[in-house]
């Protein structure tokens, strides 16, 4: 490496000033040789090479890895990000007496001088490249709470996530700092692929939470003065009426952030302390999955794809509680037998996707445009297929059963507990036995249960009494890896990237039949299909454990799951 190598380096990768670069190499080091000749020694030096070196030199640690899952938001509640980026300085640690500071230039003592009155306690530098040390404060200060320091006067840099988001409603420099939290928030809630955003007002503060993975995250707690100022800038941004606080309301904002169509549902409800808001994320942008990726088994693939979707009428169920991808298994479902000579028809609340080549009726109850007057309307309008967002009551059922015995493929879902659940679940609402069981083709009930992060997953030994709880021996695990969850910087400190399907699927056949028109009880319809071959949600369950997919405590924490 040329000696002008060392300085562009140094220039390129610390924040270092070209006088202090220069004062530095041509230190000596003894023997008649200069810190420039101890770092120009071997040609082709790797970057980080030359940092360590010039670390070592300085008698300070240097960090080839920055574990930001390690580094508490606390830390940095007291600094603005605006001076950690351009000082290039961030706290990493902290004990009784001193504070590891993460830095790139560990000659600016001014900066530690800073730092140290603002701890009040000693601080110990280590250094990193440039690059490192600013990406470990964006990913610090995106998790912590300093954007509400906007909300008391901190300067617009603070709330910089480093990435734009000038598209987020066409914001801009001059709004007020209540605005910016709020689209900061939603931001980031997009960022870490939230699907909800709760605000919950207590009687002394306030919590802002986000659904990750369909687990409840504590995102910060802004200060409860503040609490009326953010409901009503999202109810402003969701078309709400701000001056109504006694009454539940319902809106919806449409954003665009970095190229996404973003569509937000949002729910309001009033409290002892406030007005509760919940925000449903909607990516309209997804590309529509494939039922070969949502994690169906294998004998539940082939059922579905060469029977089920195979016929030219009946109904096909999904059930499974709130959040479960019933909607995402209908249009993988609808995708894959979407083709130009059938025509295919939805109504849905809310159209979650747009689907070329299907037409899609969105409900509108205000207008009397309801599950059951859009499929009355459908059948003339010459279907092949029909999907029904949800059966809700006894008319939306009818129609759906009489649409099916007419010649027509029918897709909906239903709230129900299990596979099984579905018979006296329709039972209940009035629907003829018979008509249930001449109408049925299958039903599909599922969860979704976190799949481990591939980065950090580490092997586990389980106990006996987790053996047991899904129904196992230590025979039955021998040769396969389990796996438990972790925590690293790429699933930021969760242990878990996604989620996947642990479903079962009953198939109606002629037992069946005859059991539905006896009006005999789910569980027992449950135990004929077990007996004929269905896999219950304990069998695809424990096949991804043992396939390293998820964990133990995953599948038991689906506490619906018959165990």
């Amino acid at each position: 490496m040329a000696n002008v190598g060392v300085d562009s380096v140094l220039a390129k990768n610390t924040s270092l000033s070209d006088e202090q670069v220069q004062a530095l190499l041509n230190t000596p080091v003894g023997m008649g040789q200069t810190l420039r000749d101890e770092l120009s020694r071997k040609e082709g030096q790797a970057s980080d090479e030359v940092l360590a070196e010039l670390a070592k030199f300085l008698g300070i640690p240097y960090l080839k890895d920055v574990n930001v899952s390690e580094i508490s938001g606390d830390l940095v509640r007291d600094i603005p990000i605006g001076f950690a980026r351009r000082h290039e300085v961030l706290p990493i640690k902290e004990d009784a007496t001193s504070v590891q500071v993460l830095l790139t230039n560990p000659l600016n003592l001014a900066v530690l001088d800073d730092l140290r009155v603002s701890f009040k306690k000693k601080m110990l530098p280590v250094m990193s490249s440039k690059s490192r040390v600013l990406d470990a404060i964006n990913r610090v200060y995106e998790k912590s709470t300093t954007a509400l320091k906007g909300l008391e006067g901190i300067e617009e840099e603070e709330f910089d996530l480093d990435e734009p988001i000038i598209d987020l409603l066409e914001s801009g420099e001059d709004e007020a700092p209540v605005i910016k939290l709020v689209n900061t928030l939603l931001f980031r809630a997009v960022k870490e692929k939230a699907s909800d955003i709760h605000i919950e007002p207590y009687e002394r503060d306030m919590v802002v939470r986000f659904r990750i993975d369909g687990v409840l995250f504590d995102i910060f707690k802004p200060p409860k003065k503040f609490q009326n100022a953010i409901t009503s800038r999202i109810k402003v941004m969701g078309n709400l009426n701000i001056a109504e606080k006694r009454l539940p309301q319902d809106g919806r904002i449409p954003l665009k952030l970095g190229g996404k169509d973003i569509d937000v549902r949002l729910s309001t409800v009033p409290t002892s302390f406030g007005e509760r808001l919940v925000m449903r994320l909607q990516d309209r942008s997804n590309v529509i999955l494939q039922l070969e990726q949502l994690g169906f088994s294998e004998d539940s693939m082939k059922l579905l794809s060469d029977d089920l979707l195979q016929r030219t009428y009946g109904i096909i169920l999904v059930t499974g509680p709130t959040g479960s991808g019933k909607s995402t298994t209908l249009y993988a479902c609808l995708s894959r037998i979407n083709n130009s000579t059938m025509n295919i028809l939805t109504v849905e609340d809310p159209v979650e996707q747009r689907v070329h080549g299907i037409g899609q009726v969105q409900v509108n109850s205000k207008i009397g445009l309801t599950f059951a007057s859009g499929l009355r309307a459908f059948l003339r309008q010459d279907p092949d297929v029909i999907m029904v967002g949800e059966i809700r009551d006894l008319e939306t059922a009818e129609l759906a059963i009489n649409a099916s015995l007419t010649g027509h493929l029918v897709f909906s879902t239903l709230h129900a507990n299990d596979s099984a659940g579905a018979f006296p679940r329709l039972l209940d609402m009035g629907c003829e036995p018979f008509l249930i069981a001449t109408s049925l083709l299958g039903i599909i009930s599922q969860r979704l249960v976190r799949v481990l992060c591939p980065i950090c997953k580490a092997p586990h030994t389980p106990t006996d009494m987790e053996l047991g709880s899904l129904g196992l021996n230590r025979t039955q695990v021998a040769g396969h890896s389990i796996f438990k969850a972790v925590g690293c910087d790429q699933c930021n400190g969760k242990g878990y990237q996604g989620r996947t399907l642990i479903q079962e699927l009953l198939v109606v056949n002629d037992d069946i039949r005859s059991l539905i028109m006896k009006r005999v009880d789910g569980g027992s319809i449950k135990r004929r299909a077990a007996e004929q071959g269905m896999r219950s949600f304990r069998d695809h369950g424990v096949e991804k454990v043992l396939r390293g997919i998820t964990t133990i405590e995953e599948v038991l924490s689906n506490s619906q799951i018959d165990l």
